[in-house]
């Protein structure tokens, strides 16, 4: 089984905001996006070679980079 989770953590409201995307197989996490961290990094060896080859694309790290905005604080207060 394979699943992506997609969280946002906020602290002071929308004042410090981060994003994060978990991808998860057989309940453990291979690989994850941090907008602290700005890229994908491998949590195990099974990620990364999906790390190395979302990393050197542009156009995805500025979508994953922008969903602090138009993920994260554009629902806040949804739930």
């Amino acid at each position: 089984l394979e699943m992506a989770k997609a969280e946002c953590h906020f602290t002071n409201g929308t004042e410090r905001v981060r994003f994060l995307e978990r991808y998860i197989y057989n309940r453990e996490e291979y690989v994850r996006f941090d907008s602290d961290v700005g890229e994908y990094r491998a949590v195990t060896e099974l990620g990364r070679p999906d790390a190395e080859y979302w990393n050197p694309q542009k156009e995805i790290l500025e979508r994953k980079r922008a969903a602090v905005d138009t993920y994260c604080r554009h629902n806040y207060g949804v739930i």
